[in-house]
């Protein structure tokens, strides 16, 4: 578990803090290979430097983000922003599917869109998987 986002976590009240160490043990479990960072003070999960999954502490939830969620094809996610990203947000523990979220991982690995070069191109996005 990166330091830092242990911190992130621990920071968390206890339900939330729970929340966000599932999710964290999760994802670092599924996506094995990808470099895991604090990101604009969030959790962050990057594959070849392209964002791919996250989590952050809202007001009322913790909200699960997925970069190219919309390509997912997925009622579970909602969409999110003005791009591809989608989200679900979560207040309690037990309401984390773990074998959904597995899935959604799956697909975050396989669709990607190119977050990590959207600014060198004013803004545009284009599929990499």
């Amino acid at each position: 578990m990166n330091p830092e986002i242990q911190t992130y976590n621990d920071s968390q009240s206890n339900e939330d803090k729970i929340i966000c160490d599932i999710l964290s043990q999760e994802i670092n479990s599924f996506l094995h290979e990808a470099e895991n960072k604090i990101w604009h003070r969030h959790p962050v999960w990057f594959l070849d430097g392209n964002p791919v999954a996250g989590y952050s502490k809202l007001k009322d939830s913790v909200r699960l983000l997925f970069w190219s969620g919309q390509s997912f094809e997925e009622n579970g996610l909602q969409n999110e922003g003005s791009f591809k990203a989608a989200e679900i947000r979560f207040t309690k523990a037990d309401q984390i599917n773990v074998d959904d979220l597995k899935r959604w991982l799956e697909k975050a690995r396989n669709i990607q869109w190119d977050y990590k070069n959207i600014v060198k191109r004013k803004g545009v996005l284009i599929r990499l998987k």
